[in-house]
């Protein structure tokens, strides 16, 4: 069960950081569901050791959709470096 809800929590949080990045257009909803995933991975290995803070898309908490959220958006500011050579 915690499997399905991450990748409901993942899919939130990757919409709302492309929504915030403006990547909206561009991306879809296997997508969404991987960057906020993989964002919430960034997100809590950034959290944890600067604020203490950790939080789990497994079971849904405001603080994890919030710390994926902000993972997400590292990484599609990432990408955006890449890809673009600037962040949007």
């Amino acid at each position: 069960m915690g499997w399905i809800i991450a990748l409901i929590v993942g899919g939130v949080a990757g919409w709302l950081a492309s929504l915030v990045m403006n990547r909206d257009a561009s991306m879809g909803i296997f997508w969404n569901i991987v960057v906020g995933c993989v964002g919430s991975v960034i997100g809590n290995a950034l959290a944890e050791p600067l604020f203490g803070v950790r939080g789990s898309v497994q079971e849904f908490s405001l603080t994890g959709l919030v710390i994926a959220v902000v993972g997400a958006v590292v990484l599609l500011g990432i990408v955006n470096l890449v890809q673009r050579k600037r962040i949007r």
